[in-house]
């Protein structure tokens, strides 16, 4: 079993590696390792939900900025 933390951010890392769990899982669902620019959002803007369906991988983070803006006047908030 694959231990993880959440760090002080929210997100959950893997106590061995100290990486976050949501970039390994959607480096997984691309089937190739994340570019360094790459950003992972979570759909349900909930941190700990790490399941593939609910990340997306944008290619910057100012595409990632635009999707937590549409959500910001959808739901009032990032």
């Amino acid at each position: 079993m694959v231990r993880t933390y959440r760090d002080k951010r929210g997100y959950k890392r893997y106590k061995n590696s100290g990486k976050s769990v949501h970039r390994h899982v959607a480096s997984q669902k691309l089937g190739r390792p994340l570019k360094k620019k790459e950003r992972v959002h979570h759909i349900n803007r909930n941190k700990s939900d790490n399941k593939r369906s609910n990340l997306w991988v944008f290619k910057d983070q100012k595409s990632h900025n635009k999707a937590h803006r549409k959500d910001k006047k959808r739901f009032g908030r990032w």
